[in-house]
């Protein structure tokens, strides 16, 4: 005989769902049955009207799916069915694999290369975006990409290769386009707001703006009370204690350094000239990296950003400018120790190029340059840690 009175709702606990031994299907409400199969196993079914049709749809087994959980995918299923809707057609949607971003970097070249001028542009088109977005973007997939992904693809290029920062800028929008007609993404191309994260790239002069090196100290100071984070002085200290650049500094990883030997060897493939870099490491460079080790909370990084995975946002030395009002550039400061061991130090100019990891350009007198002075710079760099930093510890 059928019960009488209201259909049950929320009939069931946790409890219950753990409980249950005998095979059957016990309701909990609103076409919500937990069914015990015959081999012991649970499992959650939805009974609805689809379209006018009866459908069952299973939410999973009940030793992955919990109780509340169920009736959160019920109760949406059945909004969607109330609708007009169909679930098992959206769940089917939803299954569909969404392609990496390198993924679709290829399918958007194979589905554009005859429209293309030429073999040569197609080529580039797809060496670009290997060379600058894959680095940055190729894992993830493209229904995840949003606008900060992008700008950490764009501003290390966008002033010193402007033409490539742009054609890159455009091409990931391009891939993206692709992503939203192929039912991948929905809403805004992340590329459309990026523009307001980077310098006018007009505004700048062909060299990097730089502070005059006897600024340098004061600026350090200021920095010392700015609003900027902890982590990002000491990387900000760093990077000017040890003239390098701001991807030598933010990729710095622990088995990088030699603490006993006071010395950071840079690997070749993270050099711009793809050579082997050994820094040495001045007194208040090594207190940087002590206070660093006590922030890093075991990252192998020696910056680590928020997840301690993956290395501070290349925007975070222009952000700490931008905040103290200072139209200059980090790699400025490298300008500023040139000019400082030119002007206040008597050392050899071939010492401050070898410490800027500059190549030497003249193949005779490259021959000749088999030393790379790390004793003659480890003066250089105590004497440049001095005057950034007359008044004592530079580990704040």
């Amino acid at each position: 005989m059928k019960s009488r009175g209201k259909h049950p709702e929320k009939a069931l606990t946790a409890v219950q769902v753990r409980q249950f031994k005998k095979p059957g299907r016990y309701a909990d409400g609103n076409g919500l049955y937990l069914v015990v199969d015959p081999s012991g196993a649970k499992r959650w079914l939805l009974r609805l009207v689809v379209q006018g049709r009866r459908r069952d749809i299973g939410l999973g087994g009940a030793g992955l799916v919990t109780l509340a959980e169920a009736r959160e995918r019920a109760l949406a299923y059945r909004k969607l069915a109330r609708e007009g809707g169909d679930p098992l057609v959206e769940r089917r949607k939803a299954q569909v694999i969404v392609p990496t971003f390198a993924e679709a970097v290829e399918l958007v070249h194979s589905e554009h290369r005859t429209s293309w001028a030429n073999a040569k542009h197609a080529q580039q088109w797809r060496n670009t975006l290997q060379q600058y977005a894959c680095p940055q973007l190729g894992v993830r997939r493209v229904d995840q990409i949003d606008t900060p992904d992008v700008l950490r693809v764009l501003a290390p290029i966008w002033l010193t290769k402007p033409e490539t920062a742009r054609r890159v800028r455009q091409r990931i929008g391009t891939v993206l386009d692709w992503a939203k007609a192929a039912g991948h993404r929905s809403g805004e191309n992340p590329v459309e707001g990026v523009a307001k994260g980077l310098p006018k790239q007009g505004d700048r002069d062909e060299h990097h703006a730089a502070l005059p090196y006897a600024s340098v100290p004061n600026f350090v100071s200021q920095l010392r009370h700015s609003e900027t984070g902890e982590i990002a002085r000491l990387a900000f200290k760093f990077l000017i204690l040890t003239a390098s650049r701001t991807s030598e500094v933010l990729g710095a990883r622990w088995d990088e350094i030699n603490v006993v030997e006071r010395l950071w060897t840079v690997p070749a493939m993270r050099m711009k000239a793809k050579r082997e870099h050994r820094v040495p490491l001045s007194t208040r460079s090594i207190e940087i990296l002590a206070r660093a080790r006590e922030l890093a909370g075991g990252s192998a990084l020696v910056f680590p950003g928020r997840s301690g995975e993956k290395p501070l946002s290349n925007m975070v030395f222009l952000m700490a400018l931008r905040r103290m009002k200072l139209p200059i550039t980090a790699h400025g400061f490298r300008s500023s120790f040139r000019d400082w061991a030119a002007e206040r130090t008597s050392l050899p100019r071939e010492v401050a190029e070898m410490a800027l990891a500059h190549a030497v350009e003249n193949r005779v007198e490259a021959a000749y340059a088999r030393s790379d002075l790390l004793d003659r710079r480890r003066d250089l760099m105590e004497q440049w840690a001095t005057f950034v930093s007359p008044g004592g510890s530079s580990a704040t």
